[in-house]
């Protein structure tokens, strides 16, 4: 099986990275592969609205007029199994970096094009808290809704504070290793 996990993190090391990285270790440990995308670095623009209406061909074809790293991202997810959505949680929603990337994202797949080869691929959502971690339960409402309406079949969506970090480590090594052997 191959994944695509799309880190919305800045740093590679912190608590978003130990939670994306247990479930890839459990993803691999059952022979399952994996291609890392660490979108901060990454050329990815936010989304232009364009047109007097607010859309452009995303919206007419399933594209977006962009030239940037989307289009290669789009493709990778095309040619997975199943993709893994990983954030820290800021202000109680997702990082600026993986909001632009669904953004852009949720616009192409509102024409049938743009879904074709999105619609029913196998989700996870990985949304970790730091600070009080409070916000997690929202960002992963907010990212479902996100997923939902690009046509994900979405498995799981995992919230994560800095407080239980240490135990979810193991429940999402436990979940890679489901996700590898049942997809």
């Amino acid at each position: 099986m191959k994944f695509i996990i799309i880190l919305g993190s800045r740093n590679p090391k912190g608590q978003t990275a130990r939670a994306t990285d247990a479930l890839i270790h459990g993803i691999t440990s059952v022979g399952g592969e994996c291609e890392k995308i660490f979108l901060p670095q990454m050329n990815i623009e936010r989304c232009r609205q364009c047109g007097d209406n607010g859309w452009g061909i995303c919206r007419t074809q399933g594209q977006c007029v962009i030239k940037d790293d989307f289009a290669s991202i789009v493709s990778k997810i095309k040619d997975s199994d199943a993709v893994v959505f990983s954030t820290p949680v800021y202000f109680g929603d997702l990082s600026e970096s993986i909001r632009a990337f669904l953004d852009r994202l949720r616009r192409t797949c509102m024409h049938e094009s743009g879904k074709q080869g999105i619609a029913g691929t196998k989700a996870v959502g990985i949304c970790v808290a730091g600070g009080g971690g409070g916000g997690a339960p929202s960002c992963c409402v907010s990212m479902e809704r996100v997923l939902g309406t690009c046509g994900f079949d979405l498995i799981d969506m995992i919230p994560v504070r800095r407080q239980n970090l240490d135990m979810k480590l193991a429940i999402l090594e436990t979940t890679g290793k489901w996700l590898s052997s049942s997809i």
